[in-house]
């Protein structure tokens, strides 16, 4: 049986009413907004060093809890989008390292639950507006032509737009989504809702030039890529108000595509930051979670629904890292690399959550925590028991967000993935890398660069949060349990309690062979 954490929890399976009589449910509305590329650092709340300063995001940490040792799954894109919708490591699904294109094929298998079917058997609208990023099937004319796969391993299919997509969001628990299929920086640019193209995409743009960039693609006329964060902006916004009419809960997974490249602020924003372009949008990104609180509390559900604000991964170097150092602004924070990385940079997030319903405003919590912990969460507050075979890395983090303190962490321990596929293990304060190098784009990163380096990093996250000194000479007793610990993970398919599962296409992953070391 189930345990709810809160006083006021037995409230959730009862009505009230409003002045008029009109029925409204008492289970919180959720909204899961959440930003692409930005990095710990990026948010003053967390950074008290920050030259980048985010009242709205500081605002609703204010109002909440802001967790600071929350991380994603993978130091990329999809593969933490992956592991958000579906409780479950990126790296156990068949995309064993990188992310996927606009044109790929969808990721999560059609029978696993995720968050949107388990709140829809809970009654909740469910709603995704912004970036897919985990594939959709399009309509391709010529399939016999065209293989579907990762980023950067196929050329382009072509296409029929005039024809619904398969397999979308719609098919994986959202009743209502608008959005597009990969990045920002990834053609087709082209906006799907409910499975139908909003326009046939006629030209091919490409932007290169000191704001980003953007691949040379299929674009459609209603498609302009400086107007689409505003634009996703306008119909959350308007999803939120009309649903807050209504008599059921609902949750929105808003997928910002910002401040990912293309990196274009629109002109409010330029040089408000006073660092350079990448600041100016991680401005405009904060203004977007003003604009989605103020809905809230003018549609009056501000109180009885919980926000959760995060990020995918960690920063860019398409941020220009060397810029923002001049005036000092570092988006990692304190700590080493950044997106794609293995080290704490590439997956260390800014995690905030409120709830003015159940959650004290103004908490801080160190609990360690993942993205991929949205899943286990939600179906505790719910009092929903997750089928056997689902969210199998999913842990609930709700007796944090009633106040109780554990003698015990709440997980074991976290897996961590870069964009090479290299895994990485936390227990405690202790982090053992398996791999030599970043296994992402920061140093070392090169045959060269790791030439007579130890095949392992080790590192005390307490003492050495930079991760600096390789402890994993001094320490191998420590290095053979993580490392025990991790396999055991991987064999039996699963990091929480219960049978073996299994994970797809082991025969595509040399990149566990290293373990073996």
């Amino acid at each position: 049986m189930r345990k709810l954490y809160f006083a006021l929890s037995g409230l959730f399976f009862t009505c009230c009413f409003t002045s008029s009589g009109e029925q409204i449910s008492s289970k919180p509305n959720i909204i899961y907004i959440l930003a692409d590329d930005l990095g710990y650092g990026d948010v003053s709340c967390f950074n008290e060093k920050s030259k980048i300063i985010t009242p709205n995001i500081d605002r609703l940490a204010a109002k909440g809890i802001r967790f600071t040792d929350a991380h994603t799954s993978s130091a990329v894109c999809t593969p933490t989008r992956y592991g958000i919708l579906t409780g479950r490591y990126n790296w156990r699904s068949d995309l064993k390292r990188g992310v996927l294109s606009g044109y790929s094929n969808a990721l999560i298998e059609p029978d696993r639950m995720t968050v949107g079917e388990m709140l829809q058997k809970n009654e909740y609208h469910t709603a995704f507006i912004g970036k897919w990023h985990l594939g959709w099937d399009w309509h391709v004319t010529a399939p016999e032509n065209w293989q579907s796969g990762p980023l950067g391993t196929v050329t382009e299919p072509e296409v029929d737009f005039t024809k619904p997509v398969q397999n979308g969001p719609n098919k994986r628990g959202f009743s209502y989504s608008y959005g597009f299929s990969g990045s920002l920086d990834m053609a087709p640019y082209v906006y799907v809702e409910n499975g139908m193209s909003s326009a046939v995409p006629v030209n091919y743009t490409e932007c290169i030039d000191d704001k980003g960039f953007w691949r040379k693609g299929l674009t459609a006329p209603d498609f302009i890529h400086v107007e689409v964060l505003p634009h996703l902006t306008q119909k959350s916004v308007q999803y939120i108000k009309e649903r807050a009419q209504l008599n059921q809960p609902f949750f929105l997974y808003f997928a910002l595509p910002a401040p990912h490249t293309p990196i274009l602020p629109i002109t409010e924003f330029l040089g408000k930051s006073n660092t350079n372009f990448y600041g100016d949008f991680v401005l405009q990104v904060d203004d977007v979670v003003g604009k989605i609180t103020e809905a809230i509390e003018k549609s009056g559900i501000g109180e009885n629904t919980i926000i959760i604000f995060t990020s995918d991964n960690g920063c860019s170097p398409k941020a220009n890292f060397e810029e923002l150092n001049q005036v000092g602004h570092y988006p990692s924070y304190i700590f080493r690399g950044h997106k794609a990385d293995i080290y704490e940079g590439g997956h260390r997030v800014p995690f905030i959550l409120r709830w003015p319903k159940e959650v004290k405003p103004g908490d801080t919590s160190d609990e360690l925590i993942c993205t991929t912990d949205l899943m286990a969460t939600l179906a505790d507050l719910l009092d929903f028991t997750l089928p056997d075979g689902s969210a199998e890395d999913s842990y609930s983090f709700a007796p944090v967000l009633g106040g109780e303190i554990y003698k015990s962490p709440i997980r074991e321990a976290i897996v961590h993935h870069s964009i090479d596929g290299r895994f990485a293990i936390r227990q405690g304060d202790w982090k053992l890398v398996l791999w030599p190098g970043s296994g992402g784009w920061s140093f070392p990163r090169t045959k060269e660069e790791m030439k007579g380096l130890p095949d392992f990093q080790l590192f005390n996250l307490k003492d050495d949060p930079a991760e600096e000194k390789n402890l994993v000479l001094d320490f191998p007793e420590k290095v053979s349990v993580m490392k025990a610990l991790l396999s055991g993970y991987i064999e039996q398919g699963r990091s929480t309690p219960g049978k073996s599962l299994q994970n797809e296409d082991i025969d595509k992953w040399p990149e566990i062979d290293w373990m073996s070391n």
